[in-house]
């Protein structure tokens, strides 16, 4: 057995070497491959998922049958109906087509307001609203009559329409001043009477139409003299379109401003002063809004023509302005690089200073950019700020100034030293603003805010009757359902007036520097009901004679108490 094994492998190994003997070539130096191996792959059998039964017993399954024993339960739960609960709601405030305001106190001062609201139709309205307040005066130290009063009459009819809303307007208005900013010195009297008017005139309209690229339009006149025959014709009108171009909104407006007037005489002279502006410009914008940016890019080209000698000239203005909510509603930056020609008018500066004198010299103020940066926002839900700086660079700033003696040739009642006038320059204002308001509930808000002042002039010496600072604080409370109460705290800062001599050759400036001052005001009031309230306030409550012009003390402590009662006709 053992040698027929050993004989068949012998066997095997010589048959196996003799097949690769007749397969290869052996030489020195290589092996020449004369069949290369071919592999190849047999065939793959996919597993059945279910695999094949070959048992030889099969299971049926049994059919079960349930039954639910039943048995009934006494239950003695009767649940209640459903009721929805109710919300108590404060009846919306009663508002009234017409009220009248009276009230009386010191220095012999009244109040008077009377607005009335006549419904035309179902879109039309007709409003009536008149004003009056005065004081007879009495300041102390105060030689010459002191007192004022200031009336304003305005009829408005408005009308609004599926596609289209207007309104006009037509006021009148009168106010008296006297000019008792005088310094007597040891001796002197003044027996002239210091008083002066001013009477005004006006009619305004706006249109405003929807769905169209027409968007609105503004249009008003106004005269304005006074008792020394000077006049002053004053015409705006600003048509606005807008059209959307590539999903942005393109926003264009014309603009027309012509003011004329004369003065009877000059200061010095007896020569009449006229003047003359108008103003034509156009200012285009285009809006963008992305996401939490809104990014206004425009500019606006004004051409100024001083009428009265033939003089014009091409101004250029930037528009942009631009806010990004960094932070939703609790953080929004912005910022903005804007300008403008602005139309200076007799109506404006004794708005802004009734104590000037019928002999000023009117012209426009270029202002040539407003550069600004701020951020404002919420602390929290009841506390809100806001922040800015600004850079603004003026030509033609009007400064009011105290007006010189006058020798002899000028009798008139502001020819004593107790009027004003305006010089211009140029001025560059950097100002830095701050504000906090508290909305703590409906019934009580605070706002408080200041700003402080740096100026740099070109051929003044200083800015004159311009403050380095100022505040304010507003407040108003909803003390219990009857009773509420406000405040108006001001603060000014110093400012500095000047005294030209009435001498070419003589440039020397009689300086005055004006005390920073603090005014305190108060009102409470009661409400009967919607109809019937009563109020007192007080004004000037630190009784301080501060002068707001050199020369000029303003009323110490004043108290006024009135009623208001709203109705409606035929009710």
């Amino acid at each position: 057995m053992k040698f027929n094994s050993l004989r068949n492998s012998a066997f095997i190994i010589s048959f196996l070497f003799a097949g690769i003997l007749s397969a290869q070539e052996i030489k020195s130096d290589s092996i020449v491959v004369v069949k290369p191996y071919t592999p190849s792959v047999s065939d793959a059998f996919k597993i059945k998922e279910k695999p094949a039964i070959t048992d030889s017993i099969s299971l049926e399954k049994k059919n079960v049958t349930y039954s639910i024993f039943s048995v009934p339960v006494a239950s003695t739960f009767s649940p209640a109906k459903g009721r929805a609960a109710s919300v108590e709601r404060e009846s919306p405030q009663k508002v009234y087509d017409n009220y009248i305001t009276l009230g009386f106190g010191s220095y012999t001062s009244a109040l008077a307001e009377f607005y009335s609201n006549l419904e035309v139709n179902r879109t039309d309205n007709f409003g009536i609203f008149l004003t009056h307040n005065s004081a007879q005066g009495d300041i102390e130290d105060v030689v010459l009559d002191d007192h004022y009063y200031d009336t304003e009459l305005n009829l408005n009819y408005s009308s609004r329409q599926r596609d289209l809303v207007w309104n006009t307007d037509f006021g009148v208005e009168h106010q008296l001043y006297n000019w008792y900013g005088v310094s007597p010195g040891p001796g002197e009297n003044y027996d002239f009477d210091p008083q002066h008017n001013f009477y005004s005139v006006y009619v305004g309209g706006e249109v405003n139409l929807d769905d169209s690229f027409f968007e609105r339009a503004k249009a008003k006149y106004r005269y304005f003299g006074d008792d020394f025959n000077s006049t002053e014709h004053h015409l705006t009108f600003k048509p606005t379109m807008e059209l959307t171009i590539g999903g942005e909104l393109l926003n264009t407006s014309l603009m027309l401003d012509y003011v004329n007037g004369s003065f009877d005489r000059d200061l010095f002279v007896e020569d009449g002063i006229n003047y003359g502006y108008l103003n034509a410009g156009i200012s285009s914008g285009l809006l963008i809004l992305r996401d939490d940016l809104t990014l206004n890019l425009g500019a606006a080209i004004y051409y100024g023509l001083d009428t009265e000698n033939s003089d014009g000239s091409v101004y250029v203005y930037p528009q942009v302005t631009a806010s990004y909510r960094m932070a939703g509603d609790y953080f929004i930056a912005y910022a903005g690089l804007e300008g403008g020609l602005k139309q200076n008018t007799y109506y404006n500066f004794a708005k802004e200073n009734p104590f000037v004198s019928p002999t000023l010299a009117i012209a426009p103020t270029d202002q040539q950019y407003d550069a600004y940066l701020g951020a404002k926002g919420k602390l929290s839900n009841s506390v809100s700020f806001n922040l800015k700086g600004n850079l603004i660079s003026e030509d033609m700033k009007h400064m009011f100034v105290a007006n010189p003696p006058v020798a002899g040739a000028n009798q008139e009642p502001y020819a004593n030293v107790n009027s004003f006038g305006v010089v211009y320059d140029k001025v560059k204002t950097v100002s830095a603003f701050g504000e906090l308001s508290f909305d703590v509930n409906s019934s009580f808000n605070l706002r408080v805010n200041g700003e402080y002042f740096v100026y740099d002039t070109d051929v003044q010496s200083e800015v004159w009757n311009l403050p380095n600072f100022k505040a304010n604080l507003l407040a108003d409370y909803q003390i219990t359902k009857n009773w509420f109460a406000g405040a108006n705290f001001f603060l000014i800062g110093e400012r500095k007036d000047v005294e030209y001599q009435n001498d070419i050759f003589s440039p020397e400036e009689n300086i005055t520097t004006l005390d920073s001052y603090f005014d305190m005001n108060l009102n409470l009031g009661y409400r009967f009901n919607d109809r019937l309230s009563i109020f007192a306030k007080g004004k000037n409550l630190l009784g301080d004679n501060y002068e707001k012009w050199k020369n000029y003390p303003v009323y110490g402590l004043q108290v006024m108490a009135g009623a208001t009662y709203k109705f409606d006709f035929g009710r």
